[in-house]
């Protein structure tokens, strides 16, 4: 038989705060991070949700005096402080970082090598600075990284590899991102509106998210949250475009509620993908329909930091934990009317609902999607 894997603490830093109250509290208030941004390459202006350097530099001053970090490093040390802290690294211990371009403005920079910029690099000095004996594990899988980094980590918890995982998630918005976005013609000109009528495309963000999971059921206490069962599978429809018939989610989500060993109905709420992109929510609301989800509520948080791509997964996945935590549901902001062909139940007005069990789902480039199933402790 598996053992159980709990999340019990969780952090993340994002443009509406440092810590997980702060946010929490922005998203009540309706705020968003999302704002009007110039001159970056070749762009004139862009709306983008951006972390100011200087409140980085700022709140990374009260925790460290080294400032050889980068700003993705800051935010990424500044999201796992608080977990270290509460919950000590030891030589069972695995440390996940999920990113898809990680230090990618490193490149073309004088003095800097090719190196500096890899994936793993940037791992294993993030795991050294936290004391890791283990070798970090990264997950880069387009913008499904940071749910699919969860699913790792369960996986490699319940294979008693390792008895308790440290997960941390980040991205940056850089000349990079902007410029590979805005090829596609795929960036909003106008803060997204996650499927609503009048979207036009992505809204980038940038943030850091981390998240404990573990076995020990001694540190397990009420409204922390059990992982239930998870999916990931491809639909290699194309590179950058989602299957018409949302094929690779609807799978996902039928393995996620498979190994859980639940049915559909006993979910209260999903936490979608959601980009604005016309293909990429219409693949959604179909998928949910062929497996009679669409009464259950769902929102996109991406009208609230944007896209953050490989962080996007685990950030949404820790906010949506505190809806339930506290049962309530959070508007989709930027959402007014329909504009998906099949019925979807987006939330419009924060709810006070009862929330026991919810769906966290991803889609990405390259036809990969995610699905995890979690579970509140009572």
């Amino acid at each position: 038989m598996k053992k159980s894997v709990y999340i019990t603490y969780t952090n993340c830093v994002t443009p509406l705060g440092f810590d997980l109250e702060s946010n929490w509290i922005a998203l009540q208030n309706g705020h968003s991070g999302i704002e009007s941004h110039a001159d970056v390459g070749l762009l004139d202006s862009f709306f983008a949700s951006i972390i100011p350097n200087d409140k980085i530099d700022e709140a990374f001053a009260a925790v460290a005096q080294d400032e050889n970090f980068t700003k993705l490093e800051k935010m990424l040390i500044l999201a796992m402080k608080p977990l270290v802290e509460k919950h000590p690294v030891t030589s069972k211990s695995v440390f996940v970082f999920s990113t898809t371009k990680g230090n990618i403005s490193l490149l073309g920079k004088e003095n800097v090598s090719v190196e500096a910029a890899q994936l793993s690099v940037l791992a294993w000095k993030i795991s050294r600075y936290f004391g890791f004996a283990t070798e970090p594990i990264v997950v880069s899988n387009a913008c499904v990284s940071g749910v699919l980094a969860l699913a790792v980590a369960k996986r490699m918890l319940q294979a008693d590899i390792y008895d308790s995982a440290f997960v941390v998630a980040g991205d940056e918005v850089s000349e990079f991102v902007l410029s590979g976005f805005n090829s596609f013609q795929a960036m909003s000109e106008e803060p997204c509106k996650p499927y609503d009528a009048k979207r036009n495309g992505v809204t980038l963000g940038e943030a850091a998210a981390a998240a404990y999971l573990t076995v020990n059921e001694s540190e397990v206490q009420p409204n922390h949250f059990k992982i239930l069962g998870d999916g990931a599978v491809n639909d290699a429809n194309h590179i950058s475009g989602p299957s018409r018939t949302g094929e690779g989610l609807v799978r996902s989500i039928q393995s996620a509620l498979k190994e859980a060993q639940r049915k559909a109905e006993t979910i209260d709420y999903i936490s979608a993908h959601g980009t604005a992109t016309v293909y990429n929510d219409e693949m959604e609301a179909i998928a949910f329909n062929r497996l009679s989800l669409q009464q259950v509520p769902v929102n996109s948080l991406k009208g609230y930091y944007g896209h953050t791509l490989g962080a996007s997964g685990l950030l949404e996945t820790v906010l949506g934990m505190e809806s339930a935590r506290r049962n309530q549901l959070i508007v989709s902001k930027g959402y007014a009317a329909s504009g998906v062909t099949q019925p979807i139940n987006v939330i419009t007005a924060n709810e006070n609902r009862k929330i026991d069990c919810f769906l966290k789902t991803a889609s990405g480039f390259g036809g990969c999607n995610t699905a995890v199933l979690f579970e509140k402790v009572k």
